[in-house]
């Protein structure tokens, strides 16, 4: 059984149809990258998996559960974590507070404990910090942990985002756009990093991308998707020199030239 399991998903805003019975599968410890123009739907994609929007029409199963409809958060305690393309990092708490707060997932102490203040409550609470700053010290953000999430430059704010994501232990980690606005010596980082996470924590991982050679070297599969629908499928190879991908993003001419 695939870890993750889309069956022609489907939806509509009004009179226009966003993406069009969409199918793909993940295993466990898959890298699967989805691609396309600018408006291809792919973000869309991301939003039905994780409950934002509600398919009109088509399945999504994970591990063995349909989550189609589920609330985000329910989502997010089924194990599937992301990131977005415009950081939503909580800016005016601390760096160890973005990750400990995603955490809470995890906590067992009852309401009673935390508001007396019992002695499992504060184990809880030391097990949820220590946890938190190895996290950090992955990201080499551990010396950063008592700045402002507000005050951190754009790539450690990135890695932050990635970080916190992973305080919820995913299954899947869903990345949107995790090169957007880096330079080629932090994206070359960022290709080992995402080769790293797969590999340390276990998990699958999705990523929306429009570097290409991002996607090329870390994804074993790419999904390419323009105005909502698979247009081409496969390993990069195939993808690069795919006419249909060529000319969803250079025009009609280039793909015949």
């Amino acid at each position: 059984m695939p870890l993750l399991d889309i069956d022609r998903i489907s939806i509509r805003f009004g009179g226009l149809t966003a993406v069009s019975e969409f199918s793909m599968s993940m295993e466990k410890n898959d890298i699967c990258g989805l691609i396309g123009p600018n408006g291809a739907g792919k973000t869309t994609v991301f939003n039905m998996l994780t409950g934002v929007y509600r398919p009109n029409s088509g399945t999504i199963r994970f591990d063995g559960e349909s989550i189609a409809g589920l609330k985000p958060y329910d989502i997010t305690g089924k194990r599937i974590s992301r990131t977005f393309q415009n950081i939503r990092l909580m800016k005016n708490l601390t760096v160890l507070e973005n990750v400990k707060i995603s955490f809470v997932y995890q906590t067992k102490c009852s309401l009673a404990s935390s508001i007396l203040r019992l002695p499992s409550y504060f184990r809880e609470e030391e097990e949820v910090e220590r946890q938190s700053m190895e996290l950090l010290k992955v990201f080499h953000l551990d010396g950063k942990k008592d700045e402002l999430a507000t005050n951190l430059p754009y790539g450690e704010q990135r890695r932050l985002e990635i970080a916190r994501a992973l305080a919820t232990k995913p299954k899947l980690l869903l990345l949107d756009e995790p090169a957007a606005g880096m330079n080629p010596q932090e994206t070359q980082e960022l290709a080992e990093l995402i080769r790293w996470i797969r590999k340390e924590f276990d998990i699958a991982i999705l990523l929306i991308e429009h570097d290409m050679r991002l996607v090329m070297s870390v994804c074993e599969n790419i999904i390419v998707l323009d105005y909502g629908k698979i247009i081409a499928e496969g390993e990069p190879e195939k993808i690069r020199n795919d006419p249909k991908v060529i000319e969803a993003y250079l025009g009609e001419e280039a793909a015949h030239a």
